[in-house]
């Protein structure tokens, strides 16, 4: 990274911390290291949601939370997956919230989910690429079955994941 002194131009200098910022934010970003970009991180959650809209016992529940509103999810859901990856800082929402008020959603969905994410990511990007989305899905559905089991009072013997 380079010194940045204050120029007489303000804006010069601006233009000067957006890039050092930038620059930052790429080496701290787990998902550049790999090769990640914001277009695979796109082609990931469309392809990925296509499939659980197929799935039998995940479509219905997806479809039910989501209805017509398929267009805002994904685009919500690649801001999500961007700020995980590349610490966009995009996404803006809460997703424990969000899940909670999801029917009685079980280990057995997350544990359906994780592995066509999975498949997902394997198919689509390099196995550098697919094992960090994974890693990180992994403790994002252990999070959320933590967050839904404690809410309903229920004891946590052993969270869902895929390894």
């Amino acid at each position: 990274m380079t010194q940045i002194k204050p120029p007489q131009d303000g804006r010069a200098y601006d233009e000067a911390m957006h890039e050092e910022r930038r620059q930052t934010r790429q080496l701290l970003s787990p998902g550049a290291a790999v090769g990640v970009t914001e277009s695979m991180i796109t082609a990931l959650v469309h392809a990925f949601y296509a499939k659980i809209r197929r799935e039998p016992e995940l479509g219905p529940i997806f479809e039910t939370a989501i209805g017509d509103h398929w267009d805002e999810h994904l685009a919500k859901l690649c801001d999500f997956w961007s700020s995980i990856l590349l610490t966009t800082g995009r996404y803006k929402g809460a997703p424990i919230p969000v899940h909670l008020a999801l029917p009685k959603i079980e280990g057995a969905h997350f544990a359906r989910w994780l592995e066509l994410f999975s498949e997902t990511a394997e198919e689509l990007w390099s196995s550098e690429a697919a094992a960090l989305v994974v890693a990180r899905a992994n403790m994002i559905a252990k999070s959320l079955q933590y967050a839904i089991s404690a809410s309903r009072g229920e004891l946590i013997n052993g969270l869902t994941s895929r390894s």
